[in-house]
């Protein structure tokens, strides 16, 4: 069993808000904006290397699916067309 003690009771800590100094003497909602602008930061970046952007109506997609659907048949009839060394004679 437990035994009972004068000393005083352990001091909760204090709860965590917005103003809680985390690290660095920032506060937390400070650190929370830095990693929200890091982060934005990356996928804007990422955004603009790899151009992925979302078609918005059906007419920009349905136009994707043509152009896509041009580009593999151009390629297709690439694939036909025999090496120029062949088509063309070497004088001499």
């Amino acid at each position: 069993f437990s035994q009972a003690t004068t000393a005083p009771p352990k001091k909760k800590p204090d709860p965590v808000t917005s103003e809680t100094v985390v690290i660095w003497g920032l506060r937390l909602w400070q650190v929370v904006g830095i990693f929200a602008l890091f982060v934005l930061s990356i996928i804007i970046t990422l955004c603009c290397i790899f151009k992925c952007r979302i078609p918005r109506t059906r007419k920009e997609i349905e136009a994707r699916y043509a152009q896509r659907k041009a580009a593999k048949n151009y390629a297709d009839k690439l694939d036909g067309v025999p090496p120029l060394n062949e088509l063309t004679e070497i004088p001499g």
